[in-house]
């Protein structure tokens, strides 16, 4: 498969993985995480459905596309291992969706933000709290949970928080 398939094949995933999960919070009150901002897209879209007041993006820069900027009190900026533990002691009564997409190129540096972000995650989500990434992630707070939309294998993974 070419990288430009892939590529494609990512982001319908993605799109698909991300209605499904607003379609199933529906209007319950809770925050919603994006966790790896990078260029807006996925924020753009739960944005353009859930409205920008309960979304709060992460990353280390402000990379996207400035249609997609989020609002500045809800755009939290830096290293992903100390925003997150912070935002996570003022935010207690977490986040009822997640959605990571913070994967970096390099494949050592990769595993190592895994382990970080699957020990942080469980602490941002509210028991029952959804979490979509497109990175494999253990925890014994975090259940798998099977796709529920049809997608390739491995493509994204759905986790519940016990």
């Amino acid at each position: 498969m070419s990288r430009l398939d892939s590529f494609i094949r990512r982001l319908q995933a993605q799109r698909d993985v991300l209605n499904w999960a607003m379609e199933a919070i529906g209007d319950k009150a809770g925050l919603v995480l994006e966790i790896g901002l990078g260029n807006g897209r996925t924020y753009d879209h739960l944005r353009s459905r859930l409205g920008p007041d309960r979304i709060y993006a992460f990353d280390r820069a402000n990379n996207a596309n400035p249609r997609s900027y989020p609002p500045a009190d809800r755009l939290i900026l830096g290293e992903f291992a100390e925003t997150l533990p912070a935002f996570a002691t003022t935010h207690r009564e977490g986040a009822i969706l997640a959605h990571s997409d913070a994967g970096l190129g390099d494949p050592e540096a990769n595993a190592r933000q895994i382990i970080m972000l699957a020990n942080v995650l469980p602490s941002l989500l509210a028991p029952g709290g959804m979490l979509f990434s497109d990175q494999k992630m253990d925890h014994p707070a975090l259940l798998p949970q099977p796709m529920p939309v049809p997608i390739p294998p491995d493509r994204y993974f759905m986790y519940i928080r016990t």
